[in-house]
C-alpha cells in the first residue's frame, strides 16, 4: 500500500511539474503572420514549442495562466543581417571583432567571436529583435569573409545562443564606382584594384574546385580549412551570400552565380529593384538594406530607396528587410519595415519581411517565424502596434522561456528619473 502511495505521489508529481512547464498567454490579438490575425486569442506553451492557438485552447488544469487582455503577440523580429555580438564601441577597437585581415577568409566562424555579454544584444531584444543572423563582415578590402551564424539573444556563452551555425559563406563583392572628379591616374589605379579583386574571386573557387575534386580522390591529402568551409556551398547545401548594393555589382554578382552553380542569396540590394524580374525567374532571395539611405545617384527621385520594397513585392521577389550594418541601432528593425510600408509596401508584408520571410531565407521557416503549432515559442508582448516607434515590448519568451529585457538604457532611465523625482520631492 505504501508502494502503491509513493507510485502515485510521483505520478501527481510529475503531472505537477509537466503542468508548470505549459504557459497559456491569453487575451492578446495574436498576429500569426502566416494566417492572420487571432483577436483576444490564446497561445499554449509546452516544452519550449507553440503546442496551440486560437480562440481558445485546451490547456490541462495546472498550467499557468497569464493575462495579456489589450495586448498584442508577435512572432519574434528577424535580424537577418546584423553585427550584434562582434562589435560593442565604434571608438574602442578591443570590442570590435568583427572582420579578419586579408581577403579569402571563408573558414572564419563569426559564432565563435560574438560577446554574450554586449549590451546591444540585451536592447536589441528589447525590442523584440529575438533572433539574429550574424554576418562576419569586409575589412582592409576583404572580400569572402566567413561564415555567418543564427544566434537567439538568450545565453551565458556562444554555445548556448548557437541557433545554426553556419548558416553560409558571406562574399563581399567589390564596387567599381568611384567619384567623378577623381584624377584619370587615380582612376586606372582604382580600376586595376578592382580587376585583381574579381580575379582573386575566381582564383578562390577555381581553388575550391579543384580542392574538393582533390579531396573526392583521396582524403589522405592535408586539410585546408578555407577549402572546407567552401564545400558545402559549392555542392548547394549552404548559400552563398552576396553583398552588392549598386547596378554594376548586382548585374556581376548574378552572372557569376549563374557560371559557379550556387544558391545565391543578395544581400543590401539598394538597385536589386531594377533586377525584379530577373530575382524572380530565378528565384533569388534578397535580405533588402536599410530604408535609412539616401539614393545612389544624384538625379534619383528621394523616395527611391523607400519605394523599393514595395516594387519588389509586386513583383514576387522574395525578400526580407535588414538594419543598417551597424549593431547599436540593430533595436530600430521594424521602424525599417514601416518606413517601406509607408512607401507601397503592404503593412502585412512588411511584418512578414521581419519575421517569416527571412526565417524562410536563412532556413528556419518551419522552427521561427510565425505564430503556428510545432514552431518554438520565440515570442513577444507588446501594447501596440509593433513597427510604430512609440510601441513598447512588455515581455519576451525565447523557445518558451521568459528572458529579461532590461538593459543599459532601462538602467539609466531608471537612475536619473529616481534622482529627479528625488529633487522634485525636495
Amino acid at each position: 500500500m505504501k508502494r502503491f502511495s509513493f507510485v502515485a505521489f510521483l505520478f501527481l508529481f510529475a503531472g505537477a511539474v509537466a503542468a508548470a512547464d505549459e504557459i497559456v498567454l491569453s487575451g492578446a490579438d495574436l498576429h500569426t503572420v502566416s494566417h492572420g490575425v487571432i483577436e483576444r486569442g490564446e497561445l499554449l506553451i509546452r516544452d519550449g514549442r507553440i503546442a496551440a492557438l486560437g480562440a481558445r485552447v485546451d490547456a490541462p488544469a495546472g498550467a499557468r495562466r497569464i493575462d495579456l487582455s489589450g495586448k498584442q503577440l508577435y512572432p519574434g523580429f528577424v535580424a537577418a543581417d546584423s553585427l550584434l555580438g562582434l562589435s560593442e564601441i565604434d571608438a574602442v577597437r578591443a570590442t570590435l571583432d568583427f572582420a579578419e585581415a586579408g581577403e579569402i577568409n571563408p573558414n572564419a566562424r563569426a559564432l565563435v567571436a560574438i560577446d554574450a555579454d554586449s549590451e546591444q544584444l540585451a536592447v536589441a531584444r528589447a525590442n523584440g529583435i529575438l533572433t539574429i543572423h550574424v554576418v562576419p563582415r569586409a575589412a582592409d578590402g576583404g572580400l569572402l569573409t566567413g561564415q555567418s551564424a543564427l544566434i537567439k539573444p538568450d545565453g551565458w556563452t556562444w554555445e548556448q545562443m548557437r541557433v545554426v551555425d553556419p548558416v553560409g559563406v558571406h562574399l563581399f563583392w567589390p564596387s567599381a564606382r568611384m567619384p567623378p572628379w577623381l584624377p584619370a591616374q587615380a582612376q586606372e589605379k582604382a580600376a586595376e584594384a578592382l580587376k585583381k579583386k574579381l580575379s582573386a574571386i575566381d582564383m578562390a573557387f577555381s581553388d575550391a574546385r579543384a580542392y574538393r575534386a582533390s579531396r573526392q580522390k583521396s582524403a589522405a591529402g592535408a586539410t585546408d580549412l578555407r577549402w572546407e568551409a567552401m564545400l558545402p556551398v559549392l555542392d548547394r547545401k549552404q548559400p552563398l551570400f552576396v553583398h552588392a548594393d549598386d547596378a554594376v555589382q548586382i548585374r556581376e554578382a548574378l552572372a557569376f552565380a549563374a557560371r559557379e552553380n550556387v544558391r545565391l542569396v543578395l544581400v543590401g540590394g539598394v538597385d536589386a529593384w531594377r533586377f525584379a524580374a530577373t530575382l524572380k525567374a530565378r528565384d533569388i532571395p534578397l535580405i533588402l538594406g536599410s530604408s535609412h539611405n539616401l539614393p545612389l545617384r544624384r538625379w534619383e527621385s528621394y523616395d527611391t530607396i523607400y519605394a523599393a520594397a514595395g516594387k519588389l513585392a509586386a513583383a514576387g521577389v522574395q525578400f526580407a528587410i535588414a538594419n543598417d550594418s551597424g549593431s547599436s541601432n540593430e533595436r530600430n528593425l521594424p521602424y525599417q519595415a514601416a518606413n517601406y510600408a509607408a512607401f507601397g509596401l503592404d503593412r502585412d508584408a512588411a511584418l512578414r519581411a521581419i519575421t517569416l520571410t527571412p526565417a524562410e531565407i536563412l532556413g528556419v521557416g518551419e522552427r521561427l517565424g510565425s505564430l503556428d503549432v510545432g514552431k518554438e515559442a520565440t515570442v513577444f508582448v507588446a501594447d501596440g502596434d509593433a513597427l510604430e516607434n512609440f510601441t513598447k515590448v512588455e515581455r519576451a519568451w525565447v523557445q518558451g522561456h521568459e528572458i529579461d529585457l532590461s538593459n543599459r538604457q532601462t538602467r539609466l532611465y531608471d537612475k536619473y528619473r529616481s534622482k529627479y523625482e528625488g529633487k522634485a520631492k525636495k
